[in-house]
Order: structure tokens, then sequence, then C-alpha cells
């Protein structure tokens, strides 16, 4: 195997490669086009780390989503099988008998609450005391008012 190359260098050579050959289509003459596949292959090369690099991440991400809390690690698939993949959990479903008894429940839900009727709040009544007690307190404040403005005009 080669000797890997900084990603971003590997980026950087092939960027600037490509766009010399673009730029240059129209100027060089066809003859004098360089057959050198080696920056090529240094990119080939850096792109293979960088998957390596990328799967070891993936790898470590899967491990950490296996594990459930501060307990036990929950055993998955990829560690029952021997793969580095874990499939889709199967996933419980629900029969026709269990959906037709929560329909039901909610269909007798609905029926009570449509039976009862709307509550309204009862109507207050004042007292004649309370009454009382009300338009004296406000003639009283009407006569403090008058007594205000008449020894201030």
């Amino acid at each position: 195997m080669a000797v890997g190359f900084p990603t971003r260098t590997v980026l950087l050579i092939l960027r600037n490669t490509i766009s010399i050959q673009c730029s240059g289509e129209n100027q060089m003459p066809r003859q004098a086009k360089p057959k050198d596949n080696t920056l090529l292959e240094m990119a080939v090369v850096g792109y293979q780390s960088e998957v390596k690099r990328i799967s070891a991440k993936i790898a470590d991400i899967k491990e950490r989503l296996g594990q459930r809390g501060p307990g036990r690690p929950k055993a998955t698939l990829a560690t029952v099988t021997g793969t580095d993949h874990a499939g889709p959990q199967k996933r419980r479903t629900i029969g026709k008998a269990g959906r037709a008894r929560i329909a039901a429940a909610q269909r007798a839900r609905w029926a009570a609450q449509k039976q009862q009727p709307a509550e309204e709040p009862k109507k207050r009544k004042l007292s004649a005391a309370g009454l009382k007690a009300i338009r004296q307190a406000t003639k009283k404040r009407w006569a403090a008012y008058r007594k205000a403005h008449a020894s201030a005009a």
C-alpha cells in the first residue's frame, strides 16, 4: 500500500489538477496532455484512508446506540450475528381485536362526553344587606368628592 497523504493536500492537488486540465483544454494541443496518473492514484489512496476513518467513526456511533443507559448494553443484531451493521428491529403490531377494543373504548368516551350537559355557572345573587352596604359606601364616597371639590372652588 502506498504512503497515506493528508486528505486536504490530496484534495488540493486533485482540485488544482482538474482546474488546470479544464482551463487549459482549449489552449493546449492534443498531444501535450499529461499522461501521468500519480496524482489520481494519490487521491484514491487519500480517499481510501478517509473511508477507513469514517467507517471507524460509524462503528463507534453504532456501538453507542446499542447501549441503553448505565446498565448492561443491549444485545444488537450486529453482536449476535457478528456483522458490522445491525438491521432494523422488528416493531410490535396490534392485532385486529386489540384495535377493535381501543376503538370501542374511544367511542364509549365520546358518548359519555356528549351525554353530559354543558355546565353553566350559577348566577350569583346579591343579598339585600350587601346591596344596602354598597349604596351607603357609594353615598359616602360621593359626599367626600363633593366636599373636596366645593372647598377647592
